[in-house]
């Protein structure tokens, strides 16, 4: 009988070692969860049915054994996704589309930021009674589509916005401020006034000082905060690193929908009516890409590339997958969900996701210690 995947009898020894004692768990685990046997065999186990309108954002609690979700209803639910119930549904206090909802880390599950389309970021509090506070943290001038939870902070994020502009928050002081506006790129780097309106913004998990932003035009920016005050009218629009294929340097027809940073610093950049590229730190661009082109340019590695899925119609996400980001994944236009082999960027998995639109895929692993 043709075996139906090549890697069969590895994942077969895999549990053998495991069985006799000779693999220890976590090791087990790692090596399982990245297995492309794994992944082919990933499939839909259940829907969660409780929103009456389109499902923007999702995210799960530290032990993995709570959902949130927020959708164009402009409600929040939290669910006990392995029964399908909610456990939890209310009122944001948004006026319009939720984009993003993120639980904050080490706050018991009881603290829930979201932004929106009516340019908001609120916090929601889970109180003991089982009611729910939300208060406005602070608020742009055009769409929040993306925030950006410090890694292992329950009090610091970060919101970008279709303004311009990035602002910092702290929970403890209930402050938001102005970071700094991102505008477009010009030639001898003079000042531009036109602004980038911004979908995405990620923090890198191996040095939270930088973090990356993408939107309106085809790059993608690094900053250091550290080179900011907390008061955006003293600061000017210096990223660290710039990262864009070569091909669409200064082209203007393609935008930035999203980014993921590896655990490695990697970088993840997804274009709206083009592909997905991933990017390591030696094939940045530098602060100015205008001056970086022609040969200098041609010097750099290329990113790695993956295609297939479609994304038109949405601003949708893009993610890592695995214990070591192993895999790249996204949704697409026609429902489905792509998995790609990180290195190489075989496409190893295809799956329905949706009648419709997949917007979000986001992962939760269990490590075994």
């Amino acid at each position: 009988m043709k075996r139906l995947y090549k890697s069969t009898d590895d994942e077969f020894m895999e549990f053998h070692k495991r069985e006799i004692g000779v693999s220890q768990p976590r090791n087990f685990t790692r090596r399982i969860s990245a297995s492309e046997v794994t992944v082919k065999r990933l499939d839909l186990c259940g829907k969660l049915n409780g929103h009456e309108g389109c499902v923007n954002t999702i995210d799960f609690n530290a032990t993995g054994d709570v959902l949130v979700s927020g959708s164009d209803d402009r409600r929040v639910i939290l669910w006990d996704w392995a029964t399908r119930k909610s456990k939890l549904s209310y009122s944001s206090g948004h006026m319009d589309n939720i984009f993003q909802a993120r639980f904050m880390p080490f706050s018991d599950d009881r603290k829930v930021v979201t932004a929106a389309a009516d340019g908001q970021v609120r916090l929601g509090l889970l109180l003991e009674n089982g009611q729910v506070e939300t208060k406005r943290l602070g608020r742009h001038q055009g769409r929040v589509h993306n925030l950006a939870v410090e890694p292992g902070s329950p009090y610091i994020l970060y919101s970008c916005s279709e303004d311009g502009f990035v602002q910092h928050y702290d929970l403890r002081s209930n402050s938001a401020t102005k970071i700094l506006c991102c505008s477009s790129f010009t030639e001898n780097n003079k000042q531009s006034s036109s602004s980038v309106r911004l979908n995405s913004i990620v923090i890198d998990p191996r040095n939270p000082n930088y973090f990356a932003v993408g939107g309106s035009d085809e790059y993608a920016r690094v900053y250091d905060i550290r080179m900011y005050q907390m008061d955006a009218s003293h600061n000017t629009d210096r990223p660290v690193n710039t990262f864009c294929p070569h091909h669409l340097i200064e082209t203007h027809e393609v935008h930035i929908t999203a980014l993921a940073y590896s655990s490695s610093s990697e970088l993840l950049v997804s274009y709206n009516d083009e592909l997905i590229y991933l990017f390591q730190k030696n094939m940045g661009l530098g602060s100015s890409p205008l001056s970086s082109q022609g040969e200098d340019a041609k010097k750099l590695d290329e990113p790695q590339v993956y295609s297939g899925h479609r994304n038109s119609r949405t601003v949708k996400g893009v993610s890592f997958f695995g214990p070591g980001d192993e895999y790249v994944m996204s949704g697409s236009d026609c429902g489905r969900i792509f998995i790609w082999k990180k290195k190489g960027a075989k496409l190893v998995r295809l799956m329905v996701g949706d009648r419709h639109i997949v917007n979000q895929i986001f992962l939760f692993l269990q490590h075994v210690e």
